[in-house]
């Protein structure tokens, strides 16, 4: 919930109750009348808008308050519309009474032209508008719900965003790297009609709000009169021309930029299997598994942040029903550690850079492949056959097939 908690703040809730006047003009609703067109029709006396659908896009940030993070998208050209909701937790239809407890966070559904505002301009925008570097809360609101993120449904989406956030790391801006969660996108709710253009709708509480949050003073003290401009095209347009022309170079390593989500968050991407091998080092029902019979070629990547880990040309068939291999792809793939249990002591593999549980390695391997065993869980990662290496950024990898 809203942390409105400041003397300040409370003096300016009474001043409004008593003396404040508002006015408010609402915005166009933005509805889809067909598969070709979206209208924007009016709620004040003004014409209707025709869009085509293939000129509009939809994205979803999180920024801290939702009032605050609507109330700056609004502003920029190219948005036709910016809703207030809840993403990320467990269950449905989370309200305001409840969405923190079931691990929800305040996020805004974007609607935009990419024509005028590029998919990273909103990045970008978000970025400079809040508090990129706190991964626990944004201001004077504590917590995951808080907590800023961007959300892509593509892979190019997902890069254009990285590419942002490393351009701005790069600049020094801030004094330290950003901490802004990179994820895909999860189900949106809509939050309750009173939180929609909160800003417009009570003005004088929500500048109260906005100026005791301290939300303001920190864009000013990094941005100064520049947290409107947008630099983002460069950096989008400049990875692009990599992806394109030169899919395996360093720009391609994506898991290197990886942030790991929230708990809630993780639980919203994974399945059952996947969340209890990866983030509670469990281990999946042996011979009942995607990938050890898998024969095809092909390279096998963490399923969360996509790192490569193993090749389908060191897996063999060790007859204990999970999917084995005599060594990693690189040894730098991979981390290992002592995990100390009730039967003795294992070596446990995992990730590097997701820091997902893999499984174990043993010494009772083909010894005539160095002997090694790297038993892991199918549900730690995820297989991209050959064919789909190239398009798919592991291009550089096809010499370990």
């Amino acid at each position: 919930m809203k942390n409105i908690t400041t003397i300040i703040l409370s003096i300016g809730f009474l001043i409004f109750v008593f003396f404040g006047t508002y006015v408010y003009t609402q915005k166009a609703k933005l509805v889809v009348s067909n598969e070709k067109e979206i209208v924007l029709v009016p709620l004040v006396a003004q014409e209707t808008v025709h869009v085509k659908v293939e000129t509009v896009a939809t994205a979803m940030f999180g920024g801290g308050c939702f009032w605050c993070v609507e109330s700056d998208l609004q502003k920029v050209k190219g948005v036709f519309s910016v809703v207030s909701g809840y993403a990320g937790g467990r269950g449905e239809n989370p309200t305001y009474k409840n969405y923190s407890a079931q691990g929800f966070r305040e996020v805004v559904e974007v609607t935009y032209s990419p024509t005028v505002v590029s998919y990273a301009n909103l990045v970008e925008n978000i970025i400079k508008h809040g508090d990129p570097i706190d991964p626990n809360g944004s201001f004077g609101d504590r917590g995951k719900e808080y907590a800023p993120a961007i959300y892509y449904k593509t892979e190019a989406e997902k890069q254009s965003a990285l590419a942002v956030i490393k351009s701005i790391d790069n600049a020094k801006i801030y004094p330290k790297a950003l901490t802004i969660t990179v994820i895909p996108t999860v189900k949106f709710w809509n939050a309750e009609e009173y939180h929609q253009d909160y800003a417009e709708k009570n003005p004088v509480r929500y500048s109260f709000y906005r100026t005791a949050s301290g939300r303001d003073l920190f864009i000013k003290k990094y941005w100064g009169n520049k947290a409107g401009d947008f630099t983002a095209s460069s950096a989008e347009v400049a990875l692009n021309t990599s992806i394109s022309t030169h899919a395996n170079t360093k720009a391609m390593n994506t898991w290197e930029l990886y942030i790991k989500p929230s708990d809630a968050e993780l639980r919203a991407l994974l399945t059952e299997v996947q969340y209890e091998v990866t983030q509670k080092e469990g281990t999946e029902r042996s011979f009942k598994n995607e990938y050890d019979a898998n024969k095809a070629e092909g390279i096998y990547v963490d399923v969360l942040s996509g790192e490569p880990l193993y090749s389908s040309k060191d897996k063999f068939d060790s007859g204990t029903g999970w999917p084995s291999f005599v060594k990693p792809i690189t040894e730098s793939s991979i981390i290992t550690k002592e995990d100390k249990g009730f039967f003795g002591t294992r070596i446990e593999v995992r990730s590097r850079y997701a820091d997902s549980h893999l499984g174990h390695v043993f010494d009772d391997g083909p010894t005539d492949r160095g002997g090694k065993r790297y038993c892991m869980n199918s549900a730690s990662m995820r297989f991209v056959p050959k064919e789909k290496m190239e398009s798919e950024g592991y291009g550089v990898f096809s010499g370990a097939l």
